[in-house]
């Protein structure tokens, strides 16, 4: 049976990173460097994305969170934020049903409500396909921000000491992550960030509080199966803490 996933901080953690969360930046820099319009550089980046999902599924990381779009995006010009629906809609056309035959479920978190009613119906349809595969889950980031995932589960949360159901006293980390867009899946041991920027960008907020962080300068659709490997490696070199000693750590080590 597998185990609750509650708000709590761990005390150990494994060589291999459970949960991947990845911010892939640079798409539009790639293009400028290649003298290529912007929407060349996200159609590079789609090959980044299938080679890094089949890496992390190889090695055993069970949750890959992909940051495909942020609530700030839309402030883009509109030419390319049209271009990047089409993009995400061709991609799940296409993509959706290699993720079923490999036993990859796809999750898509984020306010759904700004995009049009044909790609809201293509990602329900994705993810019914694919909702009982067991051997990955893949989550895309889409109209999402951290800000708007802890009030909308805030939100649920007031709504139930409204109605009676709930005591404030009654509110905990565990029940606010139970409404959170992931609050079921395992918190991210890695975060990635490409192409050199090194801030979070309202991504998972909730989630980040002792996630190890690698920064890559590698434009995302150079992003492949080796940079990804490279950043396992660097995430198994680290000794994570989580408040301890060093001799503490060692000492549970030891026991294992």
């Amino acid at each position: 049976m597998t185990a609750q996933i509650t708000a709590e901080i761990p005390v150990m953690a494994d060589n291999c990173p459970r949960h991947v969360a990845i911010i892939m930046d640079g798409n539009n820099r790639w293009a400028k460097a290649h003298r290529l319009k912007g929407v060349a550089g996200h159609k590079a980046g789609v090959d980044a994305v299938k080679a890094v999902v089949e890496t992390c599924a190889r090695e055993g990381v069970e949750v890959l969170t992909l940051f495909a779009f942020s609530s700030e995006n839309w402030r883009r010009p509109k030419d390319e934020v049209s271009a990047l629906m089409r993009l995400f809609l061709i991609a799940l056309e296409r993509e959706v049903r290699k993720l079923h035959r490999n036993n990859i479920r796809l999750r898509i978190i984020g306010d759904r409500s700004a995009f049009n009613p044909a790609l809201q119906e293509h990602m329900d349809k994705a993810e019914a396909l694919t909702r009982d595969n067991t051997a990955m889950t893949l989550v895309i980031a889409a109209n999402y921000g951290g800000h708007w995932d802890i009030t909308q589960a805030t939100r649920k949360v007031a709504e139930q000491v409204r109605i009676g159901q709930l005591e404030p006293s009654d509110i905990t980390d565990d029940l606010i992550q139970q409404h959170l867009s992931i609050g079921d899946l395992p918190m991210p041991d890695l975060m990635i960030r490409t192409a050199g920027e090194q801030r979070i960008s309202n991504f998972l907020l909730w989630h980040l509080a002792y996630t190890e962080f690698y920064f890559s300068s590698v434009y995302w659709p150079d992003f492949k199966a080796e940079e990804m490997r490279k950043a396992l490696e660097a995430y198994s070199r680290r000794q994570r803490r989580f408040g301890q000693t060093d001799d503490q750590i060692a000492a549970r080590a030891s026991q294992q």
